[in-house]
């Protein structure tokens, strides 16, 4: 069993991405083809405008599928674990904004996966493990120091124990917590709002927010003036002031 990625369109505009490879939903070269593929068709169907990623069963991710990838030899091995970190890229650079509902155990490359989603909520029981230390390798020691703090991310990059979630909540790992079965509808629920926002300031405060520590104040400037140039002529814009102007809600097209 090589496990499968089960994708869903909920309300037309938010894509709901399944990982389902038990236990641990790892993710082996076939479910990295299939999420491969699914991130190429959202990143170009300007109609999607929100992704939800999450795991069936106990798990969320556990990350490459390193006895599968073994299998293969060690050549295509490192091959694998390429492909495992441009599918990786591939979340973090999502043109459509992207939840994590981390739903059990995140691990090692799963817990990378769940960093390189904009927005992260998880069910009371899930377990959030830097596992790198504990199998020879190396993991999240980028992203993870800039989302909670260098020495938090140290407790958990050096020592590859597990966290519970309300560590993760008090740590803004997450943003919030929901018993197992208001997981995904709560998930939902957020894409729903994302969604339900101007497209075209959405995808623009996310490129320029994921710029921030890398930006002096004058070329954050820079670029701030350049994406608000584009946003002010905008159809949307203008149909927030006409929105507001005849108080009612507004009806946003990326336009």
């Amino acid at each position: 069993m090589t496990g499968q990625i089960h994708q869903s369109r909920i309300d037309g505009s938010i894509v709901l991405l399944e990982l389902d490879n038990p236990p641990m939903n790892a993710l082996g070269p076939a479910m990295l083809r299939q999420a491969e593929a699914a991130l190429h068709e959202i990143e170009h169907d300007t109609s999607v405008r929100a992704l939800v990623l999450t795991g069936r069963g106990r798990a969320f991710c556990s990350g490459a599928d390193l006895k599968a990838f073994a299998a293969d030899g060690p050549e295509q091995a490192a091959r694998d674990i390429e492909h495992f970190n441009r599918v990786l890229e591939l979340v973090a650079r999502c043109r459509a904004p992207t939840i994590a509902a981390v739903n059990g155990h995140c691990l090692g490359g799963g817990f990378e996966l769940a960093l390189c989603c904009d927005l992260r909520i998880a069910s009371t029981e899930a377990k959030f493990v830097c596992a790198g230390v504990n199998v020879g390798l190396m993991a999240s020691t980028y992203r993870l120091p800039r989302l909670i703090g260098l020495s938090r991310a140290k407790a958990m990059l050096l020592t590859g124990a597990a966290h519970d979630a309300a560590t993760a909540l008090a740590w803004g790992l997450v943003t919030e917590l929901q018993t197992p079965d208001q997981l995904l509808p709560a998930a939902l629920h957020l894409a729903r709002r994302v969604a339900s926002r101007a497209p075209l300031s959405v995808e623009a405060s996310k490129r320029v927010a994921d710029r921030a520590f890398d930006l002096s104040p004058a070329e954050a400037d820079e670029l701030i003036a350049r994406e608000m140039a584009v946003l002010r002529a905008s159809h949307d814009h203008q149909e927030a002031l006409s929105a507001f102007l005849a108080k009612r809600e507004p009806v946003f097209g990326r336009r």
